[in-house]
């Protein structure tokens, strides 16, 4: 059975691995479509969910939005990975700084992959800034976490993990 893309701000109800496609979207190039190609060619059994989503009919709400990542974060955790990827700034906003959500997700995603073996994938573009900590920690505190540098290793790397 082919897995579904869930756009946000959709719910839908599937069974089986998910992948989560975490990471930049303001400022951000439209790396998830790559993603979804990717992903589909290489395991179309699995469901992918991203928070990138389409707001054509839908006004965007942002606690709808931060509620929706939440309920398929944890979604992913359960029975999947979730697939960071700190895609370089593409257009810089001046009101915000580049990648502030994912950063923080990428931390909490962090620590509950520590304490409960959560599986987590992380993929750095060349020119992300503070690329270098971020690696360094990762590699400190958890050396099983595949860190990757291109889009594409990094979503064969989820694929391998969402199907362990």
């Amino acid at each position: 059975m082919p897995g579904q893309i869930i756009l946000a701000p959709e719910y839908v109800d599937v069974k089986g691995p998910l992948i989560f496609l975490a990471g930049p979207i303001q400022g951000a190039p439209k790396w998830r479509d790559e993603a979804f190609k990717f992903i589909q060619t290489a395991a179309p059994e699995l469901h992918i969910a991203s928070p990138d989503g389409d707001y054509q009919d839908k006004k965007f709400i942002f606690k709808e939005q931060v509620d929706w990542e939440t309920h398929y974060l944890k979604r992913a955790a359960k029975e999947g990975v979730i697939m960071f990827w700190l895609a370089k700034e593409s257009e810089h906003e001046c009101d915000r700084a580049y990648a502030q959500t994912s950063r923080f997700e990428l931390g909490e995603w962090k620590i509950r992959h520590e304490r409960d073996g959560t599986k987590l994938v992380v993929g750095i573009e060349k020119g992300f800034t503070n690329a270098k900590y971020i690696r360094r920690r990762l590699f400190q505190d958890c050396p099983s976490v595949n860190i990757c540098d291109s889009l594409k290793e990094t979503c064969l790397k989820a694929i391998e993990e969402a199907r362990r």
